[in-house]
């Protein structure tokens, strides 16, 4: 009886929401967006909008490539010739791919040089290496983390730590993972992920990109000064996110009593969008493309427009290791780790994040 009662629990869910400007200073937009490291899904909507401009559609169509490699040996990525070229010259990113975090063991590369690796109790004791238990794991401690700094090994490849380590990976416990790669380099590539891991089979993928335009939508008012909304008058950030998931599932929105799938209606007060531009990009996506979306779109109300406000919404991978920065990521029962901006036409915005369960607070 005690676990059917834990299973019908709601799980703990985080939601912390702030307002800012982009102009100011203290204005903390850009880290919160670049230590936000696996993205899986971004969207944005543009009300009264019916087409993507030249500058977002270029933006959007940039935001690949990214790369697969199956059975990629762990050790390949500790090698002095794997750091030099990728991790120290722009932003490296690496993820397990088809690894449950609650489960699996899992792998992640993150473009400060750490590799976190979150490992069963028996695999963790097989490498002889040193972590911590998961903050996770409850009074049995069944799952490890092991931190991994390689811009600090590089300085000094012929130390007993990086022999250990070396040892480790490619005798003692050697661990293979199909792995997610992306890699941004603004200067001259003179390698590239394809020709560097062209033994391994590595295959390039595009993000998919799906805009489409939504008419007659109910859409919540909102007011970039009340971000706890006012009765009457505006709505919350809170149910602007419930708003949100909804159009993004494309479901209605008027609660009609023969719909049997949403019994959703807009939070009031509302009014009606005549049209919204909805454009999503699914794939591994890395926080610098995230940052230029971010930045056109501010420019957005460079000239005038009857949208008063447009969104960005980041979802991360629910089995990533990590949520924002090195704070420790779990599952649970969802795994969500996301953020939305909404970027008001007075270049106010309000960020909304989100951490399930298994999370610390978001920073």
């Amino acid at each position: 009886m005690a676990t059917l009662r834990r299973l019908r629990q709601v799980p703990r869910h985080l939601l912390v929401c702030e307002k800012s400007n982009f102009g100011d200073d203290k204005s903390r937009h850009k880290h919160l967006v670049e230590t936000h490291y696996h993205n899986y899904r971004v969207s944005f909507l543009i009300p009264e909008c019916g087409i993507l401009s030249k500058e977002l559609k270029s933006l959007v169509m940039e935001t690949g490539p990214y790369y697969f490699v199956k059975n990629l040996p762990l050790h390949e990525l500790i090698t002095e010739e794997f750091i030099n070229t990728f991790v120290k010259k722009g932003s490296c990113c690496a993820l397990s791919y088809n690894t449950n975090i609650d489960e699996d063991n899992t792998a992640a590369l993150l473009p400060n040089g750490k590799l976190i690796l979150s490992l069963d109790k028996d695999t963790y004791e097989e490498t002889g290496l040193q972590g911590r238990p998961s903050h996770y794991s409850g009074r049995k401690i069944m799952k490890f983390i092991i931190s991994i700094d390689l811009m600090d090994l590089s300085f000094n490849l012929d130390s007993k730590k990086y022999e250990r380590i070396s040892w480790s990976f490619k005798e003692k416990k050697p661990l293979k993972f199909d792995f997610l790669l992306a890699w941004h380099y603004t200067g001259v590539e003179e390698s590239t992920m394809m020709s560097y891991f062209a033994r391994y089979g590595i295959q390039e993928r595009q993000p998919k990109v799906a805009v489409s335009t939504v008419t007659d939508v109910q859409c919540p008012v909102l007011q970039s000064s009340e971000l706890r909304g006012k009765p009457g008058e505006a709505c919350s950030p809170g149910e602007l996110l419930d708003w949100l998931g909804v159009v993004f599932c494309n479901a209605r929105l008027n609660n009609e009593p023969n719909n049997f799938i949403s019994t959703y209606c807009c939070p009031q007060p509302s009014t009606v969008m005549a049209k919204a531009c909805l454009c999503t990009i699914t794939g591994f996506i890395l926080p610098e493309k995230i940052r230029l979306l971010l930045e056109q779109l501010c420019r957005y109300f460079d000239e005038p427009k009857l949208a008063p406000w447009v969104t960005l919404s980041v979802q991360g991978f629910a089995d990533s290791p990590v949520s924002w920065r090195e704070n420790e990521h779990g599952f649970q029962k969802g795994g969500e780790h996301l953020y939305n901006f909404v970027i008001f036409n007075n270049q106010d915005y309000w960020l909304q994040m989100a951490v399930g369960a298994n999370d610390d607070c978001p920073p």
